[in-house]
């Protein structure tokens, strides 16, 4: 399972968090997106609702990707949002 939160943080103030979990807590939305388990706490829903994620593995980009329509703005370095 990947779990997606959202946490205060960098200079814009939000910072995503993702990383492997296999717990499932009471209030966590889960969704299945081709096989992947996504988990996301109750107070990270709102912050991501219809933001998509995507994995690159090419020579420029490496890693995840976060599309977010809910981030006003983000920081010159991409690494947080408000």
């Amino acid at each position: 399972r990947l779990r997606v939160a959202v946490q205060p943080g960098g200079c814009s103030g939000l910072i995503y968090q993702l990383y492997f979990d296999e717990r499932i807590l009471d209030g966590d939305a889960v969704k299945d997106f081709g096989g992947v388990e996504v988990v996301v706490d109750r107070m990270s829903v709102p912050y991501l609702e219809g933001a998509t994620i995507d994995f690159a593995d090419t020579i420029e980009k490496q890693g995840f990707t976060i599309d977010n329509p809910n981030a006003g703005s983000s920081c010159a370095c991409g690494g947080s949002f408000s």
